[in-house]
């Protein structure tokens, strides 16, 4: 057997509350959005190597308002600025945690397959007559092929 990285239990208490906690962050962050696959290829990126040019545009922005049109809201573009800059570490924090759920996730649904199949294969082999076809019929399922589609014959 491969070895057992996890070995934990995540009561139901635990559970209900980190499921308040994420209830909570989307409580405290009610302005988010939900982009679809088109909104979100459409949009100009603000990564890494932009975050210094935009700062710098609100900054000669701020000290020269008189060449902006009157329709710019320079305090929506700080407004922006600075949530973004807020945001930017909630991310992060958000993202190692996603991907470490992540992996436990897989991980640990690995190791129970892993069981799963030890069993299968002990029950299998050593079983019969022991009153488990039944089960073992049931477990053997997952492992059952569909039956293709017949071909339609080539004249």
């Amino acid at each position: 057997m491969t070895a057992n990285r996890i070995s934990a239990n995540l009561s139901k208490t635990d559970r209900e509350a980190v499921m308040q906690a994420i209830a909570t962050i989307k409580e405290k962050l009610p302005f988010l959005v939900d982009l679809t696959t088109e909104e979100r290829k459409a949009l100009p990126k603000l990564g890494d190597k932009s975050r210094a040019f935009v700062s710098k545009a609100l900054e000669v922005a701020g000290q020269n308002p008189d060449f902006l049109p009157r329709s710019f809201d320079l305090d929506e573009m700080r407004r922006d600025v600075e949530l973004f800059e807020a945001l930017y570490p909630i991310l992060l924090s958000l993202s190692q945690l996603q991907e470490l759920v992540d992996d436990t996730f897989v991980a640990v649904g690995s190791e129970a397959y892993a069981a799963g199949l030890m069993v299968y294969n002990y029950a299998k082999a050593s079983g019969k007559g022991a009153g488990l076809d039944a089960a073992l019929d049931d477990l053997g399922r997952r492992f059952a092929r569909k039956a293709r589609k017949a071909r339609a014959q080539i004249s």
